[in-house]
């Protein structure tokens, strides 16, 4: 469901919203915002990654220190299948 304000917005308002932009800031200032908005998220990408890729290798380590515990734990203790004794 959209919202009634968000129905309202349509070509026009955003032209005029970036026209009010370039007033406020000045037609020099928006490529330099527009060029820090650029790279802030171009490091935010790269932090993403970065964090992608040391779960991936915890994940692994996690896997691999299971399979070498498993590997080395001593088999379970045998069970007979009799149940327990009734009085």
């Amino acid at each position: 469901m959209l919202h009634p304000v968000l129905a309202l917005i349509d070509m026009p308002i955003i032209i005029g919203i970036l026209v009010v932009g370039a007033v406020l800031f000045g037609a020099d200032k928006l490529p330099k915002l527009a060029r820090s908005a650029g790279q802030a998220k171009k490091e935010f990408m790269m932090g993403q990654i970065e964090a992608d890729e040391a779960t991936a290798k915890a994940r692994e380590e996690a896997r691999q220190r299971m399979e070498t515990q498993s590997t080395e734990a001593p088999p379970p203790a045998a069970t007979s299948d009799k149940g327990t004794p009734t009085a």
